[in-house]
This record gives C-alpha cells, structure tokens and sequence, in this order.
C-alpha cells in the first residue's frame, strides 16, 4: 500500500495541464517542499521570475502581468501553502517564514534554476523579503508590492498610533477561533470582477482558513512584540538585501501605511527603485495593473 502511495504521488508531482488566461496558456506543475505540495503556473522562457501572492488571494492575482513578464522571462506564479491546489499542512508552525521560503527555494529548484526574481505582494512580499536575506545567492532581483520591509512594519506597529489601529485586523487573526468567522464569499469580495471573483470563491472553498491566518500566528509581530526600535525586538537584526530592489506602493492602502517605507534603504545594500501610485490601493496591481506591468517588465528588462 506504501509504494502504490508513493507512485501516486509522484504521478501527481510531475502532473502537467494547461489553462488559458488573458491569451497566454499556462502549463500547471507541483513542486516537493520538504514533503509540502506547492502548486505553480509557469508561461514563457527565459531569466526566472516568480510571482507570489498574498492575503487573501492565489496565482490568479498575477493574471495582468503574467502574459507580458513571459514574452522575455520564464514566469511562476505559485499558490502559497495553504491555498488553492497547495497542501494546507496543519499546525502554526509549518507556516513559519523558514518554511515558506523554503517553499520558493524548493520551486526554484524544482525547475533546475539557481536564481530568480522574486515578486511578491503583501504575505508574498514578507516572503519575498525573507528570499532575499536569508537565500541571497538565490535572488537576482527584488519586486515588492505595497509590503514594507518587516524592519519598517516594526516600527510603524511600535510608534505610529494609525498603523496599530489599522492593524487591529491582523491582531484579530491571531485569535485562536478567527477561522470561524471566515468565509470564502467574504474573502473574495474585494475582487472587482464578478467572473473572476467567482473563481476566487472557487479557490477560497478549496483552500484552508486555518492555514492563512496561521501566516499571521507565525511571523505578525505580536503586542509584545513591538519596539520602538528599527529593528524587530522578536530576533537579531536582519540581514541586508544585496540585490536591486523596487518597490511599488499604492498609497491608499488602509492596511500598511506607506509611513512604513521610511528608511528601507538603510537595510538594502544595493540601489532601490520606489513607484508611489496614488488612487490604487493595497492591491496596487491590480488597482493600477498596466501601470505596474509596464514598469515592472521595463525595470526588469534594463
């Protein structure tokens, strides 16, 4: 019974589809993370870029950029652990930051690559981040999205009274019983499109709540946490990001305050690009999707 598992298994690992999305067909794959199933789309050939996502969203959320980032680059939009077609470990601590970076690592291996540009988003961004301290010989590049540096959330928390209370949201998720009061209806409502919100519905239904607060339960700096320094008071100091950086930031996100970009190169040691977009919120890709495509595949291609 153990090798006919096994042998499904890795039929299932090396399963390939294709989906067709804004014209550009999408071939579909898993990777082994440490025996965590991560589940990718990848389009185009070329240098490595890899797109993640954040909360509550899954690959679909890079649906704009997707087709113009693979006319000079192979692209992978992943679904984070514990979302969409992704295993949904139990436990807080599999959702630990070592973890999820472990998770690009493993897709970035997966595919036989050594380095990548690494986009992320708002959860997708604190990993994208983490890539490029803690795997720096793995990142050619940084792409963030209205995700300050964890140093500059840190602070934010500990000193600016706007930030606490706009974070009270993610204080909520840290609750043992949040998941209860989540549905995949209501996750799905800041999709503006009604077909494509309906296939959110789709992906939330198949996804783990549990597994997408514990992001929160395992790496949101806690009330007793919070320092009044730059530097979170929860672990040493972080390393410098050795790679070129942009950062795009839509300034009415309501959720991460774009206070919290003050200083970000004192922990870069390499040039940062900053593309403030105002009118676009925290979904600044998808609020100001032609803008952030055409400057993210420029900034890449020089």
């Amino acid at each position: 019974m153990n090798r006919i598992a096994t042998i499904l298994a890795m039929v299932l690992l090396s399963q390939s589809w294709s989906t067709i999305v804004r014209g550009q067909e999408l071939e579909h794959g898993y990777a082994d993370s440490s025996g965590v199933k991560i589940h990718y789309v990848t389009a185009g050939e070329g240098p490595l870029v890899i797109l993640l996502h954040g909360f509550p969203d899954f690959w679909y959320s890079w649906r704009d950029q997707i087709p113009a980032l693979a006319k000079s680059h192979q692209v992978v939009a992943i679904d984070q652990r514990g979302y969409n077609k992704s295993d949904q470990p139990e436990g807080v601590e599999n959702y630990a930051m070592p973890k999820l970076v472990g998770d690009v690592v493993a897709v970035m291996d997966h595919l036989g690559k050594d380095k990548a540009t690494i986009v992320g988003h708002d959860w997708g961004g604190a990993v994208a981040w983490g890539v490029a301290m803690f795997q720096p010989q793995r990142v050619e590049r940084l792409v963030i999205l209205n995700l300050p540096h964890p140093n500059g959330i840190s602070r934010e928390l500990a000193i600016n009274p706007t930030q606490q209370q706009n974070s009270q949201y993610a204080r909520d998720f840290q609750k043992p019983d949040a998941a209860k009061n989540l549905t995949a209806e209501n996750l799905a409502a800041w999709v503006k499109e009604p077909e494509d919100r309906a296939r959110y519905v789709e992906a939330f239904r198949r996804s783990s709540f549990e597994g997408m607060l514990n992001y929160y339960k395992a790496n949101y700096p806690k009330p007793s946490d919070d320092s009044d320094n730059t530097q979170p008071s929860s672990g040493p100091a972080m390393p410098k990001v050795k790679c070129p950086v942009l950062i795009f930031h839509g300034l009415d996100d309501p959720y991460l305050l774009a206070a919290g970009l003050n200083n970000t190169w004192e922990w870069l040691d390499n040039e940062m690009t900053l593309i403030t977009i105002p009118g676009a919120g925290h979904f600044v890709h998808r609020d100001a999707s032609h803008l952030v495509t055409k400057r993210m595949v420029q900034w890449l291609e020089n």
